[in-house]
């Protein structure tokens, strides 16, 4: 019976064993491995942070306690208003346009024979620093067309459709017989009359930067019934002065000069000059003032000022996206591997076109991944500053500005720790909530 009844007592109390953790290791041993990585993490994250927090409510010196104030100055600071300005555009359009972007390339590249290639080359310029991406789109965005890729581009379009002049700085010479006329043009002293030639000639313009077409000037030649003359580069490098005013051997003519003969304020006639810069007017002119009309020597396009303080920062955007349209590719293609074809193709059955089943299939199926994509590059702009740094010159990096950059400034070329530590806590705050929405909805796709 005694033996029964200790059979059926349930078990003492026994000896006291180490709690363990799930995978069966000692939690002592667990804390031991991962102290290191909280050493670290609390020297080179927590640390800092507080001591931001702290630094950011004292003033310049660090030793009178400032409150709110350097606070404050994050909303009456004309930089610090400037830069938030410009996050608020950064974060609105460079997200959206690398994931519009990422999107389409993915898309696409999955109904192309080379879309391997296509992504590779997409993705390549998340392999170049932000630093080496700033030099790249600085030397891009040069003002100089041969330069610049940008303007040399921009150029090119605009002169197939409105032709540059090829003699921006032609002008009269000494003892000419042109004069200004006002508006850029130039206009003969004198009336002119047919059987008598009229020389036209001009200076200021470089002979290597003269015309392919010119040819060497001829004098000109006389006819009895119209107006003849010549417009020439009255100066041949390497050969002395010449005589002035007179062609001489080796001085070329100004081809395609246009020409205007006017009479009490009208145009009368008018015409070219050959590839030797001689020209022929009729009979009509004879009496008028020949006239140079300022088309022939208005300044060439030179393109658009990308780095001026009205482009600033959307070309730097540009070069943000430029980079980051291949990350964006790359994760929405991996969320596209995973939507059913069936679906695709049922939708494709049905009627819909291509464009139905993008949008109204493919779009919210990766609602999910581009939601990702778009807050992880939202977090990302926020905090960009290598690419202002180095792309915007110094003559409109204040138009450019971003808080991450007006940190710097204010904290080592202005000298103001306070409110560099208080930037960095506003920073902190405003990215705070989109990494909270960013890991809530990953954990979300987890229990999924």
């Amino acid at each position: 019976m005694a033996s029964t009844a200790a059979a059926g007592a349930p078990p003492g109390p026994s000896a006291p064993t180490s709690r363990k953790s799930v995978t069966g290791t000692r939690r002592a041993v667990a804390v031991l491995f991962l102290l290191p990585a909280l050493v670290l993490l609390g020297a080179l994250v927590v640390y800092p942070i507080g001591y931001s927090v702290i630094r950011s409510f004292y003033d310049q010196s660090g030793d009178g306690f400032a409150g709110f104030d350097n606070y404050q100055a994050l909303f009456t600071d004309d930089g610090i208003r400037t830069a938030l300005k410009n996050n608020i555009i950064w974060v609105v359009f460079a997200p959206t346009v690398a994931t519009a972007l990422g999107l389409v390339f993915a898309v696409l590249t999955e109904r192309v024979r080379w879309g391997t290639a296509f992504k590779l080359v997409v993705f390549m310029p998340m392999a170049i620093s932000m630093l080496a991406a700033g030099i790249i789109f600085r030397l891009v965005y040069d003002q100089d067309p041969e330069k610049g890729v940008a303007n040399a581009v921009w150029v090119g379009v605009h002169d197939t459709f409105a032709q540059a002049s090829a003699f921006p700085k032609a002008h009269p010479g000494r003892e000419s017989p042109l004069e200004a006329a006002g508006g850029g043009a130039f206009v003969t002293k004198e009336a002119v009359r047919a059987g008598t030639p009229v020389v036209l000639p001009l200076v200021g313009v470089a002979p290597d930067q003269m015309p392919d077409g010119a040819g060497t000037a001829a004098a000109p030649r006389t006819d009895p019934a119209k107006v003849t003359g010549t417009t020439w580069q009255d100066f041949t490098r390497g050969k002395g002065v010449g005589t002035l005013n007179e062609v001489d051997g080796g001085e070329l003519g100004y081809a395609g000069m246009k020409i205007e003969a006017v009479k009490d304020g009208k145009v009368v006639a008018s015409t070219t000059a050959a590839d030797d810069g001689t020209f022929t007017l009729p009979a009509a002119a004879d009496g008028a003032q020949l006239r140079l009309p300022a088309d022939n020597f208005k300044e060439p396009y030179n393109g658009l000022d990308w780095l001026g303080p009205s482009l600033v920062t959307p070309a730097i955007i540009g070069s943000y996206v430029w980079m980051w349209a291949g990350f964006a590719m790359v994760l929405i293609a991996a969320g596209l591997a995973g939507v059913p074809r069936e679906l695709l193709e049922a939708a494709r059955v049905d009627g819909a076109n291509e464009w139905q089943v993008f949008r109204r299939i493919t779009v919210p199926m990766l609602a999910p991944v581009l939601a990702v994509v778009t807050v992880t590059l939202m977090i990302n702009v926020l905090k960009i500053f290598d690419l202002v740094f180095i792309i915007a010159p110094g003559s409109s990096q204040d138009d450019a500005n971003v808080l991450a950059l007006e940190l710097y400034r204010k904290g080592f070329s202005e000298d103001q720790p306070g409110i560099a530590s208080a930037i960095s806590v506003f920073l902190l705050l405003l990215v705070i909530p989109v990494m909270w929405f960013n890991v809530r909805r990953l954990r979300r796709e987890v229990r999924r």
